[in-house]
């Protein structure tokens, strides 16, 4: 690629030069990720993985694909690019897990006015450590610069994942009954849904907000803002080797009332007991900022609940100890009825 370049494309706002500098930057980080199964290094036309699928009797891939929404103008304004990567990793790999499978790999794709190799090489270094807190191999992935359709000091990030799980082994919700046990791990923050609310409540593109200090938080509200996703993937597979896990449920975009009904039949109800896990102090900041409406943040945000897991009441105090060894300060929030579909929200 030395003799690779293009005066006439970079008049016009693609320097092809800075792409190949931009993958000598990642190449360390991208090598932190790497898995016995992968079978070339990055560079090439296609990221190529060898699964190990023996004593599975039916391999089944289970695939999922997001990326970091307007959280993303956060981290220009804040000149901070090292966290957004593990937001799009756990977005991804947190769905697939909710169905009992080890995510395998990981592919990303970002779209930049302009290739600038460090800042680029600051978001891949992201990506990668939501890789190895994952356990995924990180084999591929794309930067395009997009002069004239975005501004050259922004950029968008998405990507996917592909994960592995024996067809005996998915959890299929309809093993839910009434009397289970919902489990609740704690979200880290706000994660990576809500963010268009919170830029409003804020009105952080026409103040200084994301900089001044929160008494409450302890923090600037920006850094706050930033904390990347809970990635859950090796607690939850942990909790999967020991304890029969019935369902699980991502919390993201749609909170409670549209996240918890995908785990469960249509015949039963979620009822959760406010109380029994922390509400993080930034979701109380926001409520109280936009003046919004309980139900509004709880059919929005996690409200610092980031995943549950339904289990038999048999198996609830197991589950919470398991999940708590591995660093998850997981706590029983409700139990299951027979309803309509629905996520119930009361007073303990």
């Amino acid at each position: 690629m030395e003799k690779s370049y293009s005066d006439s494309y970079k008049a016009a706002g693609v320097d092809v030069t800075a792409g190949y500098r931009s993958v000598e930057l990642i190449k360390s980080h991208v090598a932190r990720t790497t898995t016995p199964q992968v079978l070339d290094s990055i560079g090439g036309f296609g990221g190529m993985f060898a699964p190990d699928m023996k004593n599975m009797e039916r391999p089944v891939f289970v695939s999922g694909t997001d990326g970091v929404g307007t959280k993303v103008k956060l981290a220009f304004m804040l000149d901070k690019h090292d966290t957004v990567g593990i937001d799009c990793v756990a977005m991804c790999v947190n769905d697939i897990i909710c169905t009992g499978a080890k995510p395998l790999f990981f592919l990303d794709y970002i779209a930049c006015g302009k290739n600038i190799p460090e800042k680029i090489e600051q978001i891949v270094k992201g990506v990668a450590e939501g890789c190895v807190q994952s356990g995924a191999a990180l084999i591929g992935g794309e930067t395009a610069e997009h002069p004239g359709l975005m501004k050259e000091d922004e950029y968008d990030l998405a990507g996917f994942s592909v994960g592995m799980i024996d067809e005996k082994n998915i959890l299929d919700k309809a093993d839910v009954k009434a009397g289970d046990v919902i489990i609740a791990l704690p979200s880290s923050g706000v994660h990576s849904n809500g963010f268009s609310l919170v830029r409003k409540v804020f009105d952080i593109e026409n103040s200084d907000s994301l900089y001044k200090y929160e008494d409450r938080l302890g923090k600037p509200l920006g850094e706050v803002l930033l904390t990347p996703t809970k990635i859950y993937v090796k607690p939850v597979l942990k909790l999967l080797e020991e304890v029969k896990v019935k369902s699980i449920a991502h919390i993201t975009g749609g909170g409670f009332y549209e996240n918890m009904p995908r785990a469960f039949e249509k015949n039963l109800s979620a009822v959760v007991h406010k109380g029994t896990w922390k509400v993080l102090p930034v979701f109380d900041l926001i409520q109280e900022t936009g003046n919004i409406p309980e139900h509004d943040m709880y059919n929005t945000f996690n409200m610092g609940v980031g995943m549950i897991a339904i289990v038999d009441p048999a198996d609830a105090a197991r589950a919470v100890e398991i999940l708590r060894a591995e660093g998850i300060e997981a706590s029983v929030i409700g139990e299951m009825k027979e309803g309509d579909h629905s996520v119930i929200i009361e007073e303990n």
